[in-house]
């Protein structure tokens, strides 16, 4: 019957210590990704702004030297990211590749213009800067016109605003519940202990003894759950940067690096501080509260 008993005991304690490392590794699992989140938010930000093309048009009469000249000095000024020139009959074969039909069948001639496609970096992909590079490109006689999507621009730079306010405010919130979430499950998992810590206090154990292999006993789950979170975010991350490899999720290893050693120490800190207080709940109370 004691055997019965003590096996029963046994299993609900691997049970206990089962629902403390899930629920650390999920919510910690969460809270990594969110802080991937966050240091790829601007990356994110940044490669769907580099995708806004600059047209410059370009008149019949533009010389070669003139275009080279151009396309040269765009690509050596400090807001540039790349050029392309794209001559007449290259901007037919992509109207012909997109339209799956060739236009000039019907109109007997090639209308296009040759042009150059510029694509701007990220800070400088505002209004202002546009206009100002647009009113730049129009000063050159061979320069026919100026176009880019400059309600695009606005909306995606409003968006970039509001979305980062959101992010970080949903990343307090959601790690004041991971605290929470550990604390609670921490917290349960040393209420079933709450007869021994009595019963170890009225022989004359003192508090911090008492705490000492709670905590300790936390300490390794929260480890484990840790462990377990940053295995789960080191998948997530693979994956997405093989998916997504124009966004470089691991161009910098110094910040990945630092954020699987934040997690992992999250791990620990809350775990130590629930049952830190936890236990001392529980030291605080008299025997006949024990039962409530």
């Amino acid at each position: 019957m004691s055997s019965s008993f003590e096996k029963h005991q046994k299993r609900k304690l691997i049970s206990s210590y089962f629902s403390v490392v899930l629920s650390i590794a999920l919510v910690l699992f969460l809270l990594g990704l969110l802080g991937m989140l966050i240091l790829n938010a601007q990356k994110v930000s940044d490669h769907f702004k580099e995708q806004v093309v600059v047209t410059i048009y370009l008149k019949d009469s533009a010389k070669e030297v003139e275009t080279k000249q151009l396309e040269k000095s765009l690509a050596m000024a400090e807001y540039v990211k790349s050029t392309e020139y794209v001559s007449r009959e290259q901007a037919a074969e992509i109207m012909k590749v997109e339209n799956g039909e060739d236009f000039m069948d019907f109109v007997g001639y090639n209308p296009l213009q040759n042009s150059i496609d510029v694509h701007l970096k990220a800070n400088f992909v505002t209004s202002e800067h546009l206009e100002k590079i647009s009113a730049e490109a129009l000063n050159k006689d061979f320069v026919e016109e100026v176009t880019y999507d400059n309600d695009l621009v606005k909306l995606m730079n409003d968006n970039v605003k509001k979305i980062s306010f959101w992010v970080l405010l949903v990343s307090g919130i959601f790690t004041l519940i991971a605290v929470l979430l550990i604390n609670s499950s921490i917290r349960l998992a040393v209420y079933s202990k709450r007869f021994t810590i009595k019963t170890m206090q009225m022989v004359g154990a003192t508090k911090r003894f008492i705490r000492r292999p709670f905590i300790w006993k936390s300490i390794k789950l929260g480890i484990i759950g840790a462990l377990l979170a940053l295995i789960g975010m080191a998948i997530v991350l693979y994956y997405l940067n093989k998916t997504f490899v124009e966004l470089e999720l691991l161009s910098n290893p110094i910040l990945v690096g630092l954020l699987f050693v934040v997690v992992f120490g999250l791990g620990i800190i809350i775990t130590w501080i629930s049952t830190h207080f936890a236990t001392q709940r529980f030291l605080n109370l008299k025997t006949d509260e024990l039962y409530y």
